[in-house]
């Protein structure tokens, strides 16, 4: 029995190995270089089978907004249905939190809570949270947003007027997971004591 982190186990729970060169193709198109799970035969494979039903039990049992928040960070067929609804979350919790904006600047806080939500996902995928961040920088985080979602950032004053907000979203992304995976931990840590 091979029982690694939270989100590997997440992952593993819902990938479903085939033979084959098409089923190869079409694993690497889903999750590209940055996940991959080990094809296990026979004995120890029924095993992860069985673990993986415990994990999918645990995780179909969460709340919506946190079902669809660690469905969009690891699960290996995401849809934009969970996207939309973590991208909503992040922003909601986000914006809770923080000081209350002007119509004009809350519209295009939704979008910056999505390219954080872009940016947490990129560097958590794998399930060792060790992806270097895809936009470091303010102007490659302008630059996304804009050409991803058509909306320009005015990249005077960015620290005053996003910053907050952006670490706001961090924080929000940071604790969502952490709820989302909390289950699933706590299910690895009773099976590793069982064993």
């Amino acid at each position: 029995m091979r029982l690694s982190s939270a989100r590997d186990e997440w992952f593993n729970a819902y990938y479903r190995p085939g033979d084959g060169t098409n089923r190869h193709c079409e694993s690497l198109a889903l999750v590209g270089p940055y996940q991959g799970t080990e094809r296990v035969r026979g004995v120890a494979g029924l095993v992860n089978e069985t673990i993986g039903a415990h994990i999918r039990s645990v995780v179909e049992r969460l709340p919506a907004d946190l079902f669809a928040f660690g469905n969009h960070l690891y699960h290996p067929d995401t849809n934009d249905l969970w996207r939309e609804v973590a991208e909503w979350s992040v922003f909601q919790l986000a914006y809770l939190r923080g000081p209350k904006m002007y119509a004009k600047k809350y519209g295009k806080a939704q979008y910056v809570a999505m390219a954080v939500l872009y940016r947490y996902r990129r560097q958590h995928q794998g399930g060792q949270s060790a992806a270097p961040d895809p936009l470091p920088t303010p102007e490659s985080f302008r630059t996304f947003i804009d050409y991803t979602y058509g909306v320009e950032l005015d990249a005077r004053n960015w620290d005053r007027e996003w910053e907050e907000f952006v670490q706001a979203c961090f924080a929000a992304c940071n604790d969502l997971d952490a709820m989302a995976l909390a289950p699933v931990a706590r299910l690895l840590k009773d099976m590793k004591i069982a064993a």
